[in-house]
């Protein structure tokens, strides 16, 4: 199997054919066993009842455990969650080639065909020399794919619907950014979040939860922008101090003799204070 041209080939980077061989067949089990599910002849009847759209929640799940999964450095775990998602992209394939819409092949080289299409710095003959560089050909590159939708809005609209709020919110302001709707400084940034903490105080004080909710919304996408300024990722960092919470909380758990509920506010904030020290201490020690 090919698959891309000669031209672009490099044997510094192209996998063994053994290797290849191996590779094909192990996809090739995989979309035959997930065919088998699907088969209305002695198929899964789970499957067999699944849609597209109820397979979303599934989708969005198996994502965010391949990132949990990378996160921990656990090689057995990365392998585990990858597979899970490459599962939810074969079964999405498979259930539209049920239907005579699309299939896995089409799937594949499409994004075959784009990968070749926006690096013409490794396919073609653009010269570049850094990643700026990169990004910057890569917007041309995707501006001119999709000239029959030119408003930006549209462009927006669909990260709203695509992607977690946190991430949307990052990805619809740096997009706002890249056509001049833009703060001049750090300054104009963080005076407008100092605007809108003050806005949400004040709905706040109000008993009007939908305008509440708007404000509070207002002060989330500020500090989205505060952190796209200083190159920070919302998501990540919110994704931490879950986890060191968590690992707090357990910590706790584990040094306190009764369940937490039977000790009082300041009984818990000197354990959680004790936690906090012992994982501190433990993880200087790992260092």
């Amino acid at each position: 199997m090919v698959f891309i041209t000669d031209a672009f080939m490099s044997k510094s980077t192209v996998t063994s054919e053994e290797t290849y061989e191996r590779i094909l067949q192990a996809l090739a089990e995989l979309i035959e066993v997930v065919a088998k599910l699907r088969s209305p002849e002695g198929g899964c009847p789970w499957d067999l009842a699944q849609t597209p759209q109820t397979l979303i929640p599934y989708v969005i799940e198996e994502a965010y455990e391949v990132a949990e999964a990378i996160r921990s450095e656990n090689k057995e775990a990365i392998i585990e969650e990858l597979g899970d998602l490459l599962l939810q992209v074969i079964l999405q394939a498979q259930i539209a080639s049920d239907r005579s819409q699309f299939n896995l092949e089409q799937v594949a080289a499409g994004i075959t065909a784009k990968l070749i299409r926006r690096h013409p710095h490794v396919f073609g003959d653009v010269k570049v020399d850094n990643t700026q560089q990169v990004k910057d050909n890569q917007e041309k590159i995707k501006a001119t794919e999709k000239a029959n939708t030119p408003l930006l809005s549209d462009k927006l609209r669909g990260y709203l619907k695509a992607l977690p709020p946190i991430i949307a919110s990052h990805k619809i302001s740096s997009q706002a950014a890249r056509v001049g709707f833009e703060w001049e400084n750090i300054d104009g940034v963080w005076a407008k979040y100092h605007e809108e903490f003050q806005e949400f105080k004040g709905a706040l004080a109000t008993e009007n939860k939908e305008h509440q909710q708007a404000e509070l919304g207002d002060l989330l996408f500020t500090l989205t922008n505060i952190a796209r300024w200083y190159e920070l990722d919302c998501n990540e960092a919110l994704q931490g101090t879950n986890r060191r919470f968590i690992d707090r909380l357990a910590k706790m758990e584990n040094i306190a003799e009764n369940p937490l509920s039977d000790y009082t506010l300041d009984e818990l904030e000197t354990l959680w204070k004790q936690a906090k020290a012992e994982l501190a201490n433990h993880q200087t020690h790992d260092h």
